[in-house]
């Protein structure tokens, strides 16, 4: 059996993003287990980022995640600069988060956006949202 053909050791896990109102720039989609480093994915060496041309709808597709629980992030990057634009701290590009929780005061925590990676293939909705 060639190395590319091993049994995987986890499940895909996809995204399906819809709401993205514009093709300006990417969907930058972070995929993190650290519950510290949530929703900033770049705290945590361990998670998976995927950057995608932005358009309406649009899928990320993360493969052979290892079992655990886990929290997508997302970003619409309408400007390129690889970071969430702000004014006065609310964001002035999109965003979204697993499980579609609602936004309050600051960002959703880890655990309203968590879901739990098993054997099985995990598909997800993801609405992006705009405050601008």
């Amino acid at each position: 059996m060639a190395a590319t053909d091993a049994p995987k050791a986890g499940a895909d896990v996809e995204a399906v993003i819809t709401g993205v109102r514009n093709a300006k720039g990417n969907v930058l989609v972070c995929l993190t287990a650290n519950a510290k480093a949530y929703p900033d994915c770049g705290k945590d060496p361990k998670s998976r980022k995927l950057a995608l041309p932005a358009r309406a709808t649009l899928t990320a597709k993360f493969e052979d995640v290892a079992p655990g629980t886990y929290a997508i992030a997302l970003i619409h990057d309408e400007n390129g600069n690889n970071k969430m634009d702000v004014a006065l701290f609310v964001p002035k590009e999109g965003f979204g988060m697993s499980r579609n929780p609602p936004v309050r005061m600051g960002p959703p925590t880890f655990k309203s956006a968590a879901f739990v990676v098993g054997a099985e293939p995990v598909k997800l909705p993801i609405t992006m949202k705009y405050m601008f």
